[in-house]
């Protein structure tokens, strides 16, 4: 019977080991929940001055052109302010329906429970899924395809310039220079210390997957083709 019991018992001491090996000391769990809170509380500020000062100048510019486009009596300044006021307009409805998350995550993990070991744990769990969502939805931000939407949107602005109000190629032309002027300043002008301090986490704690902190790069040219306005875009 004692030898029959061998297996068992050899396979009861592996489980424990294994166990043991996975689990996290409570003493370097609160150790993670602090490093996270910390990153966190310091890239709060800037990501609210971005997110809100970009608030800020679209509706101050929507106004200030709607203004100008109702008591102007150029005709061409009237419609420059009209879709001027309506680009801006669609900044601020870019603002709003991506918040920046690294702007209130911080306060939302403060607000999660700890004490004992179990809630500890699942603080921990919840601190790296809100670390890595701020580092997201930095990166994000700063994709091709926020570029290229924004170039679309410029673009399609010039063409009503030049089509639509039947100005010269030249306004449309400074149309889509400025608005992509206005765009690429508030794309590179977003934060991206989340991005830094999720790939710093993962590294000093062996864990998750880092993202690439390599910031794209992009470049536009215009050129002018028979018939129209050639417009590149390298990134």
């Amino acid at each position: 019977m004692i030898i029959k019991s061998y297996p068992l018992l050899i396979l009861f001491c592996v489980t424990g080991i294994i166990k043991a090996q996975d689990s996290i000391p409570d003493s370097l769990v609160k150790e993670r929940i602090q490093v996270i809170q910390e990153m966190l509380d310091q890239g709060k500020k800037n990501a609210n001055i971005w997110w809100y000062g970009w608030i800020a100048g679209y509706g101050t510019a929507t106004l200030a052109q709607g203004a100008v486009c109702l008591y102007s009596e150029k005709l061409a300044t009237r419609q420059d302010m009209a879709l001027g006021a309506l680009t801006t307009l669609l900044g601020v409805g870019s603002q709003l329906i991506a918040p920046m998350d690294p702007g209130f995550v911080p306060d939302r993990l403060r607000e999660i429970p700890e004490g004992n070991p179990e809630q500890n744990l699942i603080k921990l769990q919840e601190a790296e899924r809100m670390l890595e969502a701020c580092a997201v939805r930095e990166k994000e931000g700063r994709s091709w395809k926020i570029h290229a939407l924004d170039g679309a949107v410029n673009v399609a602005c010039g063409f009503v310039v030049w089509f639509g109000f039947k100005r010269t190629f030249t306004d449309g032309l400074i149309n889509v220079a400025m608005n992509t002027a206005i765009c690429e300043a508030q794309i590179f002008t977003q934060p991206t210390r989340a991005i830094r301090d999720y790939d710093n986490y993962c590294r000093q704690y062996k864990t998750g997957q880092p993202l690439s902190v390599r910031e794209p790069k992009a470049s536009w040219s215009f050129t002018i083709v028979p018939g129209g306005v050639g417009v590149r875009l390298v990134f």
